[in-house]
């Protein structure tokens, strides 16, 4: 089992919660009856591709499956491997956290192979674990532990979005702005893309207790489930957080819609005002003969005098139809 530059973690389980690393020739030399082997490698090197292709002795169909570029959460059984693909919520610096990251694994009683494109904080837990011997001791504990890191930190994304939410609602009854539309809609695509890869996660757990497995006991299944159970929660909550979204979008529209209204209203009260001192001063500009007052000092005071009359009256007027 020659395996060099493709590899990114070979770990041999102590069954005790422990792991050891091998090294390429302690690799070459391993036997099933030695302990349970994890190798984790970037499916995207084209060693890994090499390896698998050619020295892995794996299905045909479980190499696919360990290389395939986009993949959709499932657990299949093919022969004594089962093939589980899987995405967790990207908690990488910089990166969205509806962008998941998937790994692909084959797994058997005694070995396990698992792929992936980017680094997967779950998997880097698991690996600690392992090395400060708390880890899982069989394939059926590595599955539940790896599914239980996956499901963890998707709640607490669910959460950080709930409190996000939160923060905006608020906000939104105290001092709304502009930009708080967009992160209402922004909150409101994460939700729905979350949402969206959730649900197959949550098929692939029913799938996974549904397969008999003679290494997959009562109680792994029963831990799945509750896992199951969980994820089904934090799905509950991502569809009450975008309705709750909805609903915020839905007040930030009434309000700028109020505050236009209330702006085109205040001009039009101003327009009905001067419109009529328009009128009147357009009237005395034209350049005709038989002004009245042409001849006369006084009479631009008496016309700005009668002007202020005028607008004193609208505004009289206005309050008296309840307009202001």
């Amino acid at each position: 089992m020659t395996l060099e530059s493709p590899l990114l973690h070979a770990l041999l389980l102590d069954g005790q919660g422990g792991a050891t690393s091998l090294t390429p020739a302690q690799l070459d030399a391993w036997q099933p009856e030695q302990g349970l082997l994890w190798l984790h490698m970037d499916y995207t090197d084209s060693a890994s591709r090499q390896w698998l292709e050619q020295q892995s002795k794996l299905p045909e169909l479980a190499i696919e499956s360990l290389l395939a570029e986009n993949t959709r959460p499932r657990a299949a059984l093919l022969g004594e491997h089962l093939l589980l693909a899987l995405r967790g919520v990207n908690t990488n610096p910089g990166a969205d956290p509806e962008d998941m990251v998937s790994i692909r694994l084959c797994i058997s009683s005694n070995c396990i192979i698992s792929t992936r494109k980017r680094r997967l904080l779950s998997v880097i837990k698991l690996v600690e674990q392992l090395h400060a011997g708390q880890g899982p001791c069989t394939s059926a504990d590595l599955i539940v532990q790896l599914n239980e890191g996956l499901v963890e930190r998707m709640g607490l994304t669910v959460e950080a979005l709930d409190d996000e939410l939160s923060e905006l609602e608020l906000n939104l009854l105290t001092d709304a702005d502009s930009e708080m539309r967009h992160s209402v809609r922004n909150l409101r695509r994460q939700c729905i893309s979350l949402r969206r890869y959730y649900s197959p996660q949550r098929d692939a757990f029913n799938q996974l207790q549904g397969e008999r497995l003679d290494w997959l006991s009562t109680d792994h299944r029963l831990a799945l489930r509750e896992i199951s159970d969980r994820l089904l929660r934090h799905i509950e909550d991502l569809d009450m957080l975008r309705e709750r979204a909805a609903m915020a979008q839905e007040e930030l529209a009434s309000q700028q819609s109020e505050q236009l209204n209330q702006r085109m209203y205040v001009l039009s009260i101003i327009s009905a005002i001067f419109l009529p001192l328009g009128f009147l001063t357009g009237l005395l500009g034209i350049n005709v003969g038989g002004i009245p007052g042409a001849d006369n000092d006084n009479a631009f005071l008496m016309f700005l005098a009668s002007l202020s009359l005028m607008v004193g009256g609208l505004f009289w007027l206005f309050r008296r139809w309840r307009w202001l």
